[in-house]
């Protein structure tokens, strides 16, 4: 493999992304026309995406081509169900619904998807606002540090008893 010089690394990165989102704004304004028109500006957004370029940067560019590919799928996949889950949250709390407007993407299939949660729900404007989504991101974000404290001071109630028996064997 060539390598690329540091001077070129980034730019070259940009546009494979602005390439490749440019492919699926292409996609969806072919074949799912109204969703291209409510996500209007949101889609090219994404090329401006520093935590996938950040990522590129940090992995895709100090390992083989075959474990790049796999860190990018699997991180396509994380990306993919943080959103799914934002976007879940943000729609349950904003209109008590799920999957409302589905029929955008799915077609016909989609207006049998559509699950109503809270009956006479007014509902949260905040949340399916721009605002709300950085909030839920916050909340997503909040909830994971959590899980990763939770999960440090497992581990660390365990290796005291570890580093004791150790110690000991030192000792002797």
């Amino acid at each position: 493999a060539l390598p690329i010089s540091k001077e070129v690394r980034i730019p070259i990165f940009v546009l494979l992304i602005a390439s490749f989102v440019t492919v699926v704004e292409l996609t969806m304004q072919s074949y799912f026309y109204d969703l291209y028109l409510i996500l209007g500006i949101f889609v090219p957004l994404i090329v401006t995406n520093c935590a996938i370029l950040g990522r590129a940067e940090a992995f895709a560019s100090k390992n083989t081509w075959g474990k790049s590919a796999l860190d990018g799928l699997m991180m396509g996949i994380g990306f993919s169900v943080v959103l799914i889950i934002l976007g879940a949250m943000r729609e349950l709390i904003g209109s008590g619904t799920l999957f409302e407007q589905s029929s955008l993407l799915l077609g016909s299939l989609g207006d049998t998807l559509s699950i109503t949660v809270f009956e006479d729900y007014q509902g949260t404007l905040l949340a399916i606002l721009p605002p709300g989504a950085f909030i839920g991101l916050g909340l997503i974000v909040a909830v994971k540090n959590l899980i990763d404290l939770k999960t440090a001071e497992a581990k660390k109630s365990v290796q005291p008893s570890q580093k004791s028996t150790v110690a000991v064997a030192n000792h002797l």
